[in-house]
């Protein structure tokens, strides 16, 4: 099946100019939603001097961007960073992973290979936040006293609350689940592509709750329909998406043309389905919709649990207290500096902050160097102006070989990087070199607190 995998030449007909030119456009692009610099007074403020104590709950991207940070903007701070997870995933990859474009160690790393030099990592999770108190305690109950806290403890995959499902049996009887893990997403590609070599019914979803990366769903079925295309079954097939509400994306001109891309590829979609209960045997999903349960067979399935705010953030103070993002736990912060709203010396970055755009990779990038910039200002008794816009980006995988990049803000405004270069929505090759190749190492770099 080496014939699946597209090939990293330009697409025919480009020309030998044009190809540097794409080139040329595909590394910048490539780098900017990750390594587009930061904000001129961070570059160029002075180190701070401190004795103050700052607790990093989470060594994700978030946390260990954080880390990285501040170490390089202050001294003589104690900074520890609180976690039990010895490897790092580098999320972003795990489509790819389950699109059989990357093998599985692509996305597994070391922790401990980006901890800056003097942060103290601590290799417990967090059982307990108590801000009242400017205290975390460790699940092995260990009391860290803060005078800073910086959450970055990402979200929880709540698999449980989809009755009959098993995540044990992911890869096997055509049950994918992309977003498990990295050993979950190898083994969704091995279910995927023996769906791929026989056909019958492909059934995709997403959550109705927040979830990171709204786009991965979407880009999931792009690949699918691909590799059915390539393999001369997609004739035998039978493509559903069921979308959680009435749209296919947040941002409407984004899921309009989704709509179009999918009605043109024979994609059916299933408005206001959100899944419930898989029977794994039978091989059926239950769905409420607006007329009451239904059921779905599937020959093969994508399944996407509900997110949530880690269990340590939902049960204590940090969360919203009412409004979109109570029930789910997201953390109360302000939605230009990541600030808590009630607590002034905390500060919530990466999928658990509770604001309206923000889960992806891209986000991260912008929001640490937001909420660090504020952190450090209040320490040095000055006033920071640096603000998070809400930014995001989605490189939106269409068929293998081509995607879209989706930039877009807190109002829904598309934001393009290069305009008259990369056109938002137009499924372009420089994109999938993006996706494919050039975001991994902006990603690390970003890690280390140089993008």
């Amino acid at each position: 099946m080496s014939g699946d995998h597209p090939s990293t030449r330009p697409p025919n007909g480009l020309s030998r100019r044009g190809l540097l030119k794409f080139g040329a456009a595909g590394a910048a692009v490539g780098a900017l939603p990750l390594v587009a610099p930061p904000p001129a007074a961070a570059a160029q403020a002075p180190v701070v001097k401190t004795s103050a104590r700052i607790v990093i709950a989470g060594a994700g991207a978030a946390g260990l961007a954080t880390a990285a940070r501040l170490a390089e903007r202050l001294s003589g701070a104690e900074i520890t960073i609180i976690d039990a997870r010895k490897e790092h995933y580098y999320q972003p990859g795990f489509t790819l992973v389950a699109g059989g474009l990357k093998p599985q160690s692509y996305v597994t790393s070391a922790t401990a290979d980006y901890l800056p030099r003097g942060v103290t990592w601590v290799e417990e999770r967090v059982a307990e936040f108590d801000p009242d108190g400017n205290s975390v305690t460790t699940e092995g109950g260990r009391k860290i006293p803060y005078d800073f806290l910086v959450v970055a403890a990402g979200l929880q995959l709540d698999y449980d609350a989809i009755a009959g499902m098993d995540t044990s049996r992911i890869g096997q009887d055509g049950l994918g689940s992309v977003y498990h893990s990295p050993a979950g997403a190898a083994a969704t590609w091995q279910a995927m592509s023996k769906f791929a070599d026989t056909g019958g019914r492909g059934l995709f979803l997403r959550p109705n709750t927040e979830m990171k990366c709204a786009g991965a769903p979407l880009k999931y079925t792009f690949i699918t329909d691909d590799y059915l295309r390539r393999r001369g079954n997609r004739g035998k097939a039978e493509l559903i998406y069921a979308a959680n509400n009435k749209g296919l994306f947040s941002v409407p001109i984004v899921a309009e043309k989704v709509r179009m891309l999918y009605r043109e590829r024979d994609v059916k979609v299933q408005y206001e389905h959100v899944m419930t209960a898989i029977d794994l045997g039978r091989k059926v999903a239950t769905f409420t919709t607006p007329n009451g349960p239904t059921e779905i067979p599937y020959d093969f399935v994508n399944v996407i649990p509900p997110m949530r705010a880690p269990q340590a953030v939902r049960n204590s103070p940090l969360g919203w207290t009412e409004g979109p993002f109570a029930a789910d736990g997201w953390m109360e912060v302000e939605k230009p500096t990541l600030r808590h709203k009630r607590y002034p010396n905390v500060f919530g970055v990466g999928d658990v902050a509770g604001v309206p755009k923000g889960k992806t990779a891209a986000s991260v990038k912008w929001q640490v160097p937001v909420a660090v910039d504020h952190l450090v200002a209040t320490i040095a008794g000055t006033t920071a102006t640096s603000v998070y816009d809400g930014y995001t980006s989605c490189p939106l995988i269409t068929r293998l070989g081509r995607a879209m990049l989706v930039e877009f803000d807190y109002d829904n405004n598309l934001t393009p990087s290069f305009p008259g270069v990369i056109a938002p929505l137009e499924e372009l090759w420089v994109t999938w070199v993006m996706k494919t190749m050039a975001l991994k190492p902006t990603y690390v770099s970003m890690l280390r607190g140089r993008a």
